[in-house]
């Protein structure tokens, strides 16, 4: 099993994947995709600053785009207190997951499910984006970042389609520091309670040992984590998420 430094890192690896903006160093962290969906911009690490000088620098990298901190284990004791101290809001706390991909528990494919790479990158982004709160005004910005996307390692895109060709089940398999991270994971909301949301998760993490992979990562949302608990995840560790 990796180790929680090795897991933050591909995660920085894969959201620095959408960065047109300055990224900073270790210290101060920050990506910048110009979609204007929050979690898409953002503040990764903070690291031998203080909290009101982070948000200084932060807020002339970010400005103009909706933002979020992500305060996690590789940013220093007490940022995300300072922070509040400082005006942000905490929206939420997310456990971040792992487990070892032969310890992974079984997902069925629901009946009329076809789990497959997908290249795409129109009707894919549209699903997740409806899912992920992404606004149709910033469909467009990104599938062009998905096309311009580059990072330290491979992304591959996971459709889960209906007989009919619709994309009701999403899932991003991020391949980065000798494991897999997953992004995206979603069930459009009509087609939600069968089962789809576990079934992506489990053929992407049945993708990733195809490519030599050995643990999976991911951050969970609250309503999730129940799902990942039965696929075998266990918290190693949670990001606190604020914005201003």
């Amino acid at each position: 099993m990796e180790s929680l430094d090795t897991v933050l890192a591909a995660h920085r690896a894969y959201l620095l994947g959408w960065n047109i903006g300055a990224a900073g160093g270790p210290d101060l962290t920050t990506y910048r995709s110009d979609v204007p969906h929050v979690t898409l911009n953002g503040v990764l690490r903070v690291a031998g600053h203080t909290p009101s000088e982070a948000l200084v620098e932060a807020r002339l990298r970010l400005r103009g785009v909706p933002r979020i901190w992500w305060v996690g284990p590789d940013s220093d004791a007490g940022t995300a207190d300072g922070l509040v101290a400082l005006g942000a809001t905490e929206v939420a706390r997310m456990p971040i997951m792992t487990v070892a991909l032969d310890a992974a528990g079984d997902a069925p494919t629901p009946a009329g499910l076809h789990i497959a790479e997908t290249t795409d990158l129109d009707a894919f982004v549209a699903a997740y984006a409806r899912v992920s709160g992404i606004p149709a005004e910033g469909v467009a910005a990104t599938i062009e970042r998905e096309k311009a996307f580059s990072g330290d390692g491979t992304v591959i895109r996971l459709a889960g389609r209906l007989d009919d060709g619709r994309i009701v089940g999403t899932a991003v398999a991020w391949l980065s520091h000798g494991l897999v991270t997953l992004y995206f994971v979603g069930t459009q909301p009509e087609q939600r309670r069968q089962g789809i949301g576990a079934a992506m998760t489990r053929a992407a993490l049945d993708l990733a040992r195809e490519h030599g992979a050995c643990t999976a990562a991911l951050t969970s949302s609250p309503i999730a984590e129940a799902v990942y608990r039965r696929l075998g995840f266990q918290p190693v560790g949670e990001f606190r998420l604020l914005t201003f």
